[in-house]
C-alpha cells in the first residue's frame, strides 16, 4: 500500500475570500475542452481549470496532463461544480488549490482528504506545495 498525504488548498465560492480571487486574478484559465498548448504555460504563475458540472471529470484529465506530460509546476486551481468529494481525487491528480461550491462545508472537503490512510496506487503526481 503506499502512503501518500494529499495536499490541496480550498476555499469556498462566493465567500467573500480575498485569497481565492488572488489565485484567479494570476491564473490562464481554460474550459475543459481545451487543448492546453504547453507553450503557453511558462509565463502562467497559475492555470485555472473548471468543472462545468461535477459529473464532467475532463478537468481531472487536463491536470494529469499538466503534471504529467508537460512537467507544469505552477498552481493548478479547480472552480465551477466542485464538490467535497472530488477533492481527494483532485489532490491526487495534481491540482493545488479548489474553489468549492456555495454550498458545500469547508470543514467536510479537509476531514475527506484525510479520509484514506493509503492507497494501492500511488499518487500520479507529487505536487510540490
Amino acid at each position: 500500500m503506499f502512503r501518500h498525504d494529499p495536499t490541496i488548498t480550498l476555499q469556498i465560492a462566493n465567500a467573500g475570500s480575498e485569497a481565492a480571487a488572488a489565485w484567479l486574478a494570476e491564473a490562464a484559465a481554460f474550459d475543459n475542452t481545451t487543448v492546453i498548448d504547453p507553450h503557453h504555460l511558462n509565463a502562467a504563475a497559475a492555470v485555472c481549470l473548471n468543472f462545468p458540472k461535477f459529473t464532467d471529470g475532463r478537468a481531472y484529465s487536463q491536470a494529469a496532463l499538466l503534471r504529467g506530460r508537460y512537467a507544469y509546476g505552477g498552481a493548478v486551481i479547480a472552480t465551477g461544480d466542485v464538490l467535497v468529494d472530488q477533492v481527494l481525487q483532485m489532490a491526487r491528480c495534481g491540482f493545488t488549490h479548489a474553489i468549492l461550491r456555495a454550498d458545500q462545508s469547508l470543514a467536510a472537503a479537509e476531514r475527506q482528504l484525510g479520509r484514506f490512510d493509503g492507497f494501492y496506487q500511488p499518487a500520479a503526481f507529487a505536487v510540490a506545495a
